[in-house]
């Protein structure tokens, strides 16, 4: 693809970077962004600065948040003797979009994948066991992905939960094995979260 400037090339480049998007999406973008008045750019730009800058992590459950303590975490109405261990953000969004969850959440950070060299070490795992010891979780629900890897992660923090003797679930499968859980449709995965099943290794 040849563009006839390097400043509309370098922008092209930048948004190819996102996922989904290739370079002829990117130019589409970028010409949409090239009409717009400067103002509207500064404002664009300023969005993404302030949230890189200013975004925070949850002390507590590794969720985005913009203090300390994320509103789910803090909320005292919420079940906090029940964590549901999710992969990332995009998975609590999920199971939070279906109404049928009102524990808290522990986000792993990704899974346990040898072939992309991430290993337990990786993972925000120390702290859900942290969690554990302290006598005050009385389940744990496996929220993770349906695939070889989420499966593998499952099995490694179960090894390492059964010792403190609580309860350890997972989704029913409702959620298709294969399926990533932020691409499950609202219904099928809040019946998975009601219908959870004692995790067996």
């Amino acid at each position: 693809m040849r563009i006839p400037s390097k400043y509309l090339e370098q922008a092209v480049d930048q948004l190819a970077i996102l996922p989904g998007v290739g370079k002829r999406t990117a130019l589409r973008l970028a010409i949409h962004l090239l009409k717009q008045k400067p103002e509207v750019i500064e404002q664009f730009a300023q969005v993404f600065l302030d949230l890189k800058n200013n975004i925070k992590k949850c002390k507590s459950c590794g969720n985005i948040s913009d203090v300390e303590l994320c509103s789910i975490c803090s909320n005292p109405a919420r079940n906090h003797g029940m964590i549901c261990v999710v992969e990332d953000i995009r998975d609590v969004i999920a199971i939070e979009e279906t109404g049928s969850f009102h524990g808290i959440y522990h986000i792993l950070g990704g899974i346990i994948s040898p072939m992309e060299g991430i290993g337990p070490n990786d993972l925000n795992i120390p702290s859900l066991l942290v969690k554990i010891e302290s006598g005050t979780v009385k389940e744990v629900i496996f929220a993770l992905s349906a695939t070889m890897e989420g499966d593998t992660t499952n099995y490694y923090l179960y090894k390492k939960i059964q010792p403190f003797h609580v309860d350890v679930t997972c989704l029913s499968r409702g959620v298709s094995i294969g399926t990533e859980l932020q691409y499950a449709d609202g219904i099928t995965l809040g019946k998975s979260i009601i219908h959870r099943l004692p995790f067996k290794v």
